[in-house]
């Protein structure tokens, strides 16, 4: 079962973690952020007006307020690699797309892969939607009238990736961190956050376009 936190709720919670003089730890999957960062985490606690998230290697404090929910992992399945160009799905309209847009279509047909295991009907927890995941407002923006329509949603998660490159002046793993985790959240930790889901994100994509030869494994 989900666990959703309002803000009174989180009042509630930081309440009687005083009033029993004990921290109110929990185990969960995710932190999710109103930026739409998802945040995998052991456990979590109030502290005054911040919530201490527990994360591999650590904590991180974040402000109450910028807490929507604690959710499960989502739960498609990866695939361990991207299958050769002729037998990826939906080929004709990720090759269009890069076209267009002048990226590769490895690199589209590789987020795909680990956005949405190539799952037309994929939603995550956090509302992402379709083969490239975007969020209902994302979609808006770029003009999309059915988000679970292969080609709408390859072709704006596409100019969504391209803009993001050209943001961050072709930096495949800023540009890759803003698709994940949101580009306020890049901008505002001034590189890859420290979140365990977004740097796994980061270094799978980009691990494969290195070894593909697409990018040099330092950029």
């Amino acid at each position: 079962m989900k666990l959703r936190l309002t803000a009174t709720a989180l009042a509630a919670l930081g309440a009687v973690a005083v009033s029993l003089a004990i921290p109110a730890a929990a185990r969960a999957d995710y932190a999710v952020l109103h930026s739409g960062a998802r945040i995998q985490i052991t456990g979590y606690e109030r502290v005054g007006d911040l919530i201490r998230l527990t994360v591999a290697g650590g904590q991180i404090n974040i402000p109450a307020s910028d807490l929507v929910a604690i959710e499960p992992e989502d739960n498609f399945q990866e695939l361990p690699v991207v299958p050769a160009a002729q037998d990826v799905p939906y080929q004709n309209l990720i090759h269009a797309a890069a076209q267009k847009h002048g990226l590769d279509e490895k690199l589209i047909a590789e987020v795909i892969a680990v956005e949405s295991n190539f799952n037309p009907k994929a939603v995550s927890s956090k509302n992402a939607q379709g083969l490239m995941q975007l969020l209902p407002e994302t979609a808006r923006e770029y003009s999309v009238r059915d988000i679970f329509d292969p080609a709408q949603n390859i072709e704006a998660g596409t100019h969504y990736l391209k803009d993001l490159l050209g943001h961050y002046r072709g930096n495949l793993k800023l540009a890759l961190a803003a698709y994940n985790a949101g580009p306020d959240v890049v901008d505002r930790y001034g590189g890859i956050p420290p979140f365990p889901e977004t740097q796994n994100y980061v270094r799978q994509i980009a691990t494969k376009m290195a070894g593909l030869g697409i990018i040099s494994p330092g950029n």
